[in-house]
């Protein structure tokens, strides 16, 4: 996608090739920063503290945190090492452990002198696939949007999403935004409902800085107008992504995301969410255990943003004492989800479903 008219990827191999560089995502939308990433450690800090955030973008990152390791030593104890304390940066998201897992299995038969170059072909193969993977269900919930399209001639499909499901989470086009990129690309009148999703604004930060870029028509709303919106007929579909899906068709997703199902179940709108296949997590017979992080309560008490001066900060907006709760997602029950939008079509959220499109798992005993 572009940001002022140039293709950006939210991390990429530095064009010198000494470091791995990213979009600093915590920075956005008062500034477009690119920090530089030139250690293991740096890798891993860039996924702990969110500066790369969203499970693929997280797997991502994970495989170039393996490059920047063998750099710094490719032995047997170096990769164990590596690979250890990345997986410990983020507990929810399974693209992590799914990119941690085919780094090591790529590296550890090889000899040291090899892992460098293989780390980075590997890097690079995980981006490309991303990339491939997002486009395509772009592809397939562009025709779900195209169906409510010719329900409304003329009219305008209003879609919600919560979170940020876009391009800064993954490697490219989204996972939840990559059908409204298309359908606005298409021509198909389109606008999106941005959750601001509270307590880290990824949707008023991210989703509304990706959407402006892009040039799609978009509304930023506190997360608890959905509902509403929902009652008056506002919204047409709502859309998101998840961090982990167990193989009953559970979604974890942002915190807030279960609220928004139960307002559209209630109200008969139809609930998509759209992953690629690596966030299916086949061994979790169901969503409820899936860990959930709680993060620092130092984000619910306090909201950075530009303030009146022009400059950049944060101020507290609770009383001085109160405390402060943080998990930072949920989990969306399958019977909730109208349907899940992967490369390879949109499945039913049930086992059937998801083993419908990937019968190779019921082969591998997964079922």
């Amino acid at each position: 996608m572009k940001v002022n008219g140039i293709h950006y990827r939210p991390v990429w191999q530095a064009a010198d090739g000494s470091a791995v560089e990213i979009i600093d995502q915590t920075k956005l939308p008062h500034e477009f920063v690119v920090a530089r990433l030139t250690s293991m450690a740096d890798a891993a800090h860039a996924i702990r503290a969110m500066l790369v955030r969203g499970a693929p973008l997280i797997g991502a990152t994970a495989a170039w945190g393996l490059w920047l390791a063998m750099r710094e030593d490719a032995s047997d104890a170096g990769l164990t090492s590596a690979y250890e304390a990345l997986m410990q940066t983020r507990p929810t998201a399974v693209n992590l452990r799914w990119a941690l897992d085919a780094g090591r299995a790529k590296l550890a038969p090889l000899p040291a002198g090899e892992r460098v170059e293989a780390a980075a072909a590997f890097a690079r193969h995980v981006c490309d696939e991303d990339a491939e993977l997002n486009h395509s269900i772009g592809r397939h919930g562009l025709e779900i949007i195209r169906a409510i399209a010719a329900k409304k001639p003329g009219q305008t499909v209003n879609v919600l999403t919560h979170c940020n499901a876009g391009w800064l989470a993954t490697v490219d086009w989204g996972t939840a935004t990559s059908p409204i990129y298309q359908a606005h690309d298409a021509g198909i009148p389109i606008h999106v409902w941005v959750d601001e999703t509270r307590p880290r604004n990824q949707g008023a930060f991210l989703t509304a800085w990706e959407l402006g870029n892009h040039g799609v028509d978009h509304t930023v709303i506190v997360d608890n107008a959905g509902g509403h919106l929902m009652q008056h007929g506002q919204v047409d579909l709502c859309i998101t992504g998840t961090d982990r899906t167990s193989a009953n068709g559970d979604v974890a997703n942002k915190i807030g995301t279960y609220l928004k199902a139960l307002a559209a179940h209630d109200n008969g709108v139809p609930f998509y969410v759209a992953l690629p296949s690596p966030t299916i997590d086949w061994t979790l017979a169901d969503g409820f255990a899936i860990p959930i992080e709680e993060r620092s309560a130092d984000e619910v008490t306090r909201i950075p943003g530009r303030l009146d001066d022009g400059s950049i900060g944060a101020v507290t907006i609770t009383p001085e004492g109160s405390k402060a709760a943080n998990p930072a997602f949920d989990v969306t029950p399958a019977r909730l989800v109208t349907g899940l939008i992967t490369e390879r079509g949109t499945a039913p959220a049930t086992p059937e479903g998801l083993l419908g499109l990937f019968p190779e798992r019921r082969a591998a005993g997964e079922d």
